[in-house]
């Protein structure tokens, strides 16, 4: 069997980067940079190049008005993230084929920082799953990248919300900084319940590659 193909993005030499991490294969980032860029912006108007052939391929005026509405929508959800602290943003694209039939499984994977009061790391990451919230299948790691919580919540949509009405599992990993003062929450979000157990490994295999320090020198 040869060994899994690795791709370092360009972001890894960034110095103002403060957290490393690696994604599983089935996730592809969302550019948040150039989708929430200012228009008239170098990164708006490299986007709006990157849009204009799906734009010029809609077999109708109807379809490329209704592309560009659920566009615009996507932007909004997008910017209300990073209005709550999102740094990263990906989507998640597998194939489920337990049971014979194979379907496409979708999820997203987000990474959120907050802030917290000063203290040390553990208590902040037990803190972090405790009060209210509904939060269940709590576990405490110990990582190369310091303590972790891990926990669960299922939400469902308002009645009166245009969404579909299907339960919403988030599993988040709650990650303290170094200095003690900010928090980093790594969250998988899907639809998939029944996938409970899979998308949790697939977290912990994102925590496992976490580190504060650049593990490659290339920031330095």
């Amino acid at each position: 069997m040869s060994a899994p193909r690795i791709y370092v993005d360009g972001s890894v030499n960034d110095a103002r980067s403060e957290m490393w991490f690696a994604e599983p294969a089935g996730y592809t980032p969302v550019p948040l940079n150039s989708l929430l860029a200012e228009p008239g912006s170098p990164e708006a108007e490299a986007m709006r190049e990157a849009v204009a052939p799906l734009l010029d391929a809609a077999p109708s005026e109807w379809a490329r008005q209704g592309f560009i509405a659920q566009f615009a929508l996507g932007q909004q959800m997008l910017g209300v993230l990073c209005d709550f602290g999102t740094v990263h943003c990906s989507v998640g694209l597998h194939r489920d084929d337990v049971g014979g039939t194979a379907q496409p499984l979708f999820s997203l994977f987000t990474i959120t920082w907050r802030d917290t009061a000063t203290a040390p790391r553990a208590a902040t990451a037990a803190r972090a799953v405790t009060g209210p919230g509904g939060r269940s299948r709590v576990e405490y790691l110990e990582q190369p990248c310091g303590p972790v919580t891990i926990s669960e919540t299922v939400r469902r949509p308002e009645t009166d919300s245009p969404l579909p009405q299907h339960p919403l599992l988030q599993i988040h990993a709650h990650l303290p900084h170094p200095d003690c003062k900010r928090l980093a929450v790594l969250t998988v979000s899907t639809v998939a319940v029944a996938r409970r157990e899979e998308y949790r490994a697939v977290l912990r295999g994102i925590i496992e590659t976490v580190r504060f320090v650049d593990p490659l020198g290339a920031a330095s």
